[in-house]
């Protein structure tokens, strides 16, 4: 087969990538410019400004090489080891914290070709899936046989499974059926000495060792340890019925009151998210009135912003009657002003912020639940009933609006880019007692450098997970850069201050290492005793969740 690489091949070690051609096959072997470029990054924010800024030519990996069997994997792990070039595994590259990325150069082993069911057991209900395959993919094969996994992230159309276990994913309805580290029975990898480890039960299986659960130490460890290759996960029945509402809560304080009983009385609702004010105006909107104007997320700040000017308004037209007739040239010359204001109010955050502050109150709540049909009906009327004890039923269309766009939001950033602003989002987590107290803090702390607003997603009896959005502008690469870094350090330092923890969905890459020791105290020792057992010469993912060689890390 001819190579398909548009551009000479690199000659740092012309060697080394031959005998990669040699254990993959010509094609398989990507030095191509472009393919280096491609796989520079993932979609961590911070990358995608520097991208913006025309740095195109920081941390291009060496080659790329798309092994298409679990053998191929051991192998290319084996030479990578002898040669001592770092190993990064790459999936779909649609992590947000800069796990995939080959800031210490190497080879990106991309695991794509890793894909498709490899068996189903009804009787078990399980699933075992190569790691390339894509969560639609999935989720689209197993509704058609009636069954579901139950992991619906954002990024559902473009992430894979080995994703979801390298960074201990949650999807959307993880109240009811779990976070990826619940789904998975056990799992395929292959370790940084070329060992294939298959955590399964049976005899010869490998799935403890020394006392320890080898699924879990490997779900989260985002390639530090090894290549997933393959997992064996938990499916459910398709379900029945589908019951989704809204509910307007007066304050933020009462909405969590609502998640919180519902959690501790046992009931679990498929999804339960609970948005501020401002959030509440954005998730609130439907496409944009003027021209049918796609509903992206600039568009809904757009819409937001001018919902504010508006609603300042509406009182003042309400007495003078004669000012009615205008208010349709009013709300058009308005709408025109938030959009050419827009990258500028990003710009000026704290006025911003401030503004959204002095929001009458209101929180929306969207609430479903789903299975089997008796079932669900019952638990969806308890669950109502709560709501309705400490907010107004708005029935059932919020919920199915809700439920219709709910991927849309991973896919509607990039015009903030092109407006020269910068999104982030920020997963934090912590007790009900603390979790107020947190919100508040992380809010004033991110204030002075970026827009923030946030919804609350992830619920359990214990506590909830806190979802940041904080939007940014700067003049240039460099000020983007500043303010980017500022809020990002602001933010987790007070999430650590007031006793949570920096990390729940998304992962550590590189965006959280510094901080990892906050959420795991003493756990470096251990870090490093996985790493010598399973990485001994250090090439798996170096840098990434622990940064073992940079002192305070």
């Amino acid at each position: 087969m001819t190579n398909n690489n548009t551009s000479a091949p690199d000659q740092d070690n012309p060697a080394l990538i031959a005998r990669l051609a040699e254990v993959v096959g010509p094609r398989y072997v990507r030095t191509s410019l472009p393919d280096k470029l491609a796989y520079s990054r993932d979609c961590w924010p911070r990358g995608v400004i520097v991208t913006r800024g025309r740095r195109w030519l920081v941390h291009r990996p060496l080659a790329i090489v798309q092994p298409g069997t679990e053998a191929e994997v051991a192998e290319v792990i084996q030479v990578l080891r002898e040669a001592g070039e770092p190993v990064v595994p790459y999936g779909a590259g649609s992590g947000v914290c800069g796990g995939a990325i080959p800031d210490r150069g190497g080879v990106v082993v991309d695991v794509k070709r890793l894909t498709g069911i490899e068996a189903l057991d009804r009787d078990a209900m399980l699933v075992r899936v190569g790691a390339g395959m894509i969560g639609m993919d999935l989720e689209t094969e197993l509704l058609r046989r009636g069954l579901t996994l139950g992991h619906y992230p954002s990024s559902l159309y473009c992430s894979s499974v080995g994703g979801y276990l390298a960074a201990r994913s949650a999807g959307q309805q993880s109240s009811l059926y779990g976070k990826i580290e619940d789904m998975v029975q056990s799992l395929r990898v292959v370790t940084g000495t070329g060992e294939v480890l298959d955590t399964g039960p049976g005899l010869g299986a490998t799935r403890w060792r020394g006392g320890l659960d080898l699924t879990q130490l490997v779900v989260g460890s985002e390639g530090t340890l090894g290549v997933i290759t393959a997992s064996s996960l938990k499916i459910a029945p398709a379900p029945e019925a589908q019951i989704y509402r809204g509910f307007q809560c007066p304050t933020l304080e009462e909405g969590l009151q609502v998640q919180r009983r519902i959690m501790q009385a046992g009931l679990r609702p498929s999804v339960m998210r609970l948005y501020d004010e401002f959030d509440s105006l954005i998730a609130g909107r439907g496409e944009e009135e003027e021209g049918g104007e796609e509903e992206s997320l600039p568009g809904r700040l757009v819409g937001s912003l001018r919902e504010v000017a508006l609603e300042t308004l509406r009182e003042r037209v309400n007495e003078a009657g004669w000012l009615k007739e205008l208010w349709p040239d009013v709300t058009r010359r308005v709408s025109r002003a938030a959009r050419g204001l827009l990258a500028r109010a990003i710009g000026q955050p704290l006025i911003l912020n401030h503004l959204v502050d002095a929001l009458p109150g209101g929180c929306l709540l969207v609430l479903g639940f789903e299975g089997r049909e008796a079932e669900t009906r019952r638990e969806a009327e308890a669950g109502f009933a709560i709501a309705r004890q400490h907010g107004f039923d708005l029935g059932p269309g919020p919920g199915e609006h809700w439920l219709e766009n709910r991927f849309n939001v991973s896919y509607k950033q990039s015009p903030l880019y092109d407006m020269g602003a910068f999104v982030d989002t920020m997963e934090v987590s912590t007790t009900w007692s603390g979790l107020t107290r947190m919100y508040y803090a992380v809010k004033e702390a991110v204030a002075p450098y970026a827009f923030i607003m946030a919804h609350f997603s992830h619920a359990y009896p214990e506590g909830a997970s806190i979802y940041f959005t904080f939007a940014g502008f700067g003049a240039d690469t460099e000020e983007s850069l500043e303010r980017y870094e500022a809020a990002w350090a602001a933010g987790q330092r007070a999430v650590m201050e007031t006793g949570g923890s920096v990390a729940h969905h998304h992962g550590v890459g590189v965006s959280k290492a510094p901080r990892v020791g906050h959420d795991h105290q003493g756990g470096r020792e251990l870090f490093e005793g996985l790493k010598a057992a399973f990485d001994p010469d250090g090439v798996m993912n170096p840098g990434k969740v622990w940064v073992l060689d940079e002192e305070g890390a």
